[in-house]
């Protein structure tokens, strides 16, 4: 038992590193954020919701941030990763 709680306290601390940031057209221009979610069930396998960055964004020129932040990460962990959700962050 003690080693289940390690090793699912190590998968929560690890799990918000994970971040990706790219860059549609010349990057943002104006600093505008606007944020979403992405959805999935069984460690990814289902996808229930996809936030659309270009429908967020609204503009050719955005740069798009998808991470999974801490409560993303403690959501997952409580669920034994039956359900996962990602951050995403566009700025225009």
């Amino acid at each position: 038992m003690k080693n289940l709680i390690v090793f699912g306290t190590i998968v929560m601390v690890l799990s918000s590193c994970y971040s990706h940031t790219y860059t549609i057209g010349s990057g943002a221009q104006t600093g505008i954020k606007s944020k979403g979610k992405n959805v999935y069930l069984i460690g990814g396998l289902i996808n229930i919701k996809t936030a659309d960055p270009q429908a967020m964004a609204g503009s050719p020129n955005f740069t798009v941030n998808t991470k999974i932040s801490f409560v993303d990460g403690l959501i997952q962990g409580l669920t034994f990763g039956i359900l996962g959700l990602e951050t995403v962050t566009v700025q225009k």
